[in-house]
């Protein structure tokens, strides 16, 4: 099997706020659209066979400019979400997510652990690269899911303060071999 999945990280969003938008709707800034529009010309070069995103705002806004350049629909998959941390916003986030870095099979209730996500992220990614022999999918999504899926593919040595660095928008190469898979990507 031959294939590449380009990851995108999400441009830059309104921050989160316990008084809305909820994570679900939270959309790009004036900023955040500004930065997809000149993703356009980088993302079209690589003539994608699918464009693919998490079904969170942020995301799908942040590949729509390609999408829409290139005549394409978003494709909505509900498995390349953002983790769910288990966690509302909160200020001292910072210290509950080093926390799950930590120890990445440790969930909160109701949430998510790093590892069930990098499974979920891995298989995701897996199955498009299959699905696309021989094509490249871009695949609009978040900061956690893409550094797990990093991690899932055998990067070594990705951290809490990797994930919390990680540009927006960021863009992350996945090259599916028969002898595996390769990352490339800023940081690695």
């Amino acid at each position: 099997m031959r294939a590449e999945v380009v990851l995108v990280r999400h441009a830059r969003p309104l921050l989160p706020s316990r008084h809305g938008p909820d994570d679900h709707h939270r959309p790009l800034t004036e900023v955040g659209f500004a930065q997809a529009e000149r993703l356009v010309e980088d993302l079209a070069a690589i003539k994608p066979t699918l464009i693919a995103s998490s079904p969170y705002l942020r995301a799908v806004q942040t590949v729509e400019p390609t999408a829409r350049t290139l005549g394409m629909p978003v494709e909505k998959l509900h498995d390349l979400r953002e983790w769910d941390s288990g966690l509302e916003p909160t200020p001292d986030y910072a210290r509950h997510y080093a926390r799950s870095w930590a120890e990445p099979h440790f969930a909160r209730p109701g949430g998510e652990s790093l590892h069930a996500l990098t499974v979920r992220a891995t298989a995701v990614l897996e199955s498009l690269a299959r699905q696309h022999p021989g094509g490249t999918v871009v695949v609009g999504s978040h900061g956690t899911f893409i550094s797990r899926a990093l991690v899932g593919a055998g990067v070594r040595g990705l951290d809490w303060p990797f994930s919390r660095a990680m540009p927006m928008p960021a863009i992350y190469r996945l090259r599916f071999t028969d002898r595996g898979v390769h990352a490339t990507g800023p940081g690695l």
